[in-house]
């Protein structure tokens, strides 16, 4: 059995972020999005992996490898422009072979792991299976409607109607049937050909398509708000460490992890939160939900419940909170300019101001 990853797309919901990185290198926790998929497929006992990458394949690559870090044997594919899941299984024809392989979505984050869901598939092997979980707002994503028995009838990408809450989760198992799937059916209003039009072509055909409905955690980390989830989700789960520096005047309350060659002084770390290798920390507050990336430097700040990757500064800002700052950001404050007031009054005018 094999794995497809899907790598690309241009990350649009993710601007102005992934106008110059790769939104599945985004970090959550202080790791790429990416990396705890490809940990996933490798817990699962798969070893080749094609990914399937676009404009920001060179960071994807550099940031990869040829996948021995996690245990993997990679391929890269080449998608000249984000065309639909579909078409992604199409042009990867050669890597998968006739085998059965699992796709999963670089940019999802499910808590848990797979490994249960590829044993079932391994074990019963219908045509297709897909994840479903529910979710508040089924417009955004691909929706299945099943029947009384769990059997799925329908599936519509990103449906104006729901016929129903339950969302597919980025990741599918397939057998070779889906390459009959992906050459028959044709692009869609979006222009892409969609890999639900495909799963819903074996279901016409009669061919057996399992659905899962999954109760863990599970984020598209499509957006700014859905990133700072998912790092809140990880961070939840933060073993505690102190291997920088911290200096007596620095206070460290919960779960806080500092990594070797990070150096803190005179701050307060409350956490859940983590900081970076090589980052500087100074006279500032650091609060629950925080991750700060390697080689920052956050100096008369004070930051929570946000994102801040490498190589970026933060001085004597009051206060940063729900955001994402990218890599090799300056954040200082505006110049300060003396208040007064304008006016333009009339004859005999009364006005009262306060000082």
């Amino acid at each position: 059995m094999k794995s497809l990853v899907l790598a690309g797309g241009s990350g649009t919901r993710l601007r102005p972020i992934t106008h110059t990185s790769a939104k599945q290198l985004v970090p959550v926790g202080n790791k790429p999005v990416l990396f705890y998929g490809l940990e996933a497929i490798a817990a699962t006992g798969i070893t080749e992996v094609g990914i399937v990458v676009g404009d920001t394949a060179d960071e994807i690559e550099k940031a990869v490898g040829d996948g021995s870090q996690f245990g993997i044997q990679v391929t890269y594919i080449r998608q000249e422009s984000p065309l639909g899941l579909a078409h992604a299984v199409l042009i990867a024809r050669d890597f998968l072979g006739d085998e059965d392989f699992l796709m999963y979505l670089g940019d999802n984050f499910i808590v848990g792991g797979i490994a249960d869901v590829v044993d079932e598939f391994r074990e019963d092997r219908p045509d297709a299976q897909v994840l479903l979980t529910r979710v508040p707002d089924p417009s955004r994503f691909g929706v299945a409607e099943l029947d009384a028995a769990g059997q799925v009838l329908k599936l519509e990408e990103k449906p104006r109607q729901p016929k129903s809450d339950l969302a597919l989760v980025g990741v599918y198992l397939f057998t070779p049937a889906i390459h009959r799937a992906v050459r028959a059916v044709k692009a869609s209003w979006r222009g892409e050909l969609e890999i639900t039009d495909a799963i819903q072509w074996l279901i016409d055909e009669r061919l057996r398509v399992r659905s899962t409905t999954i109760t863990g955690y599970w984020k598209d980390t499509g957006n700014v708000d859905d990133m700072l989830e998912a790092n809140r989700t990880v961070l939840e789960t933060l073993v505690p460490g102190i291997k920088g520096e911290t200096d007596d005047a620095t206070q460290i309350i919960g779960r806080v992890r500092i990594e070797a060659g990070a150096v803190v002084r005179g701050s307060r770390i409350v956490g859940p939160a983590v900081v970076g290798a090589g980052t500087v920390v100074i006279d500032s507050y650091l609060g629950p939900f925080t991750s700060v990336s390697e080689n920052c430097h956050i100096e008369d700040s004070e930051i929570e419940y946000s994102i801040i990757l490498a190589d970026s500064s933060i001085r004597g800002v009051h206060r940063v909170e729900a955001s994402l700052v990218g890599r090799s950001v300056e954040v200082t404050p505006a110049p300060r300019v003396r208040a007064a007031h304008r006016l333009v009054l009339g004859d005999y005018s009364k006005v009262q101001i306060s000082s």
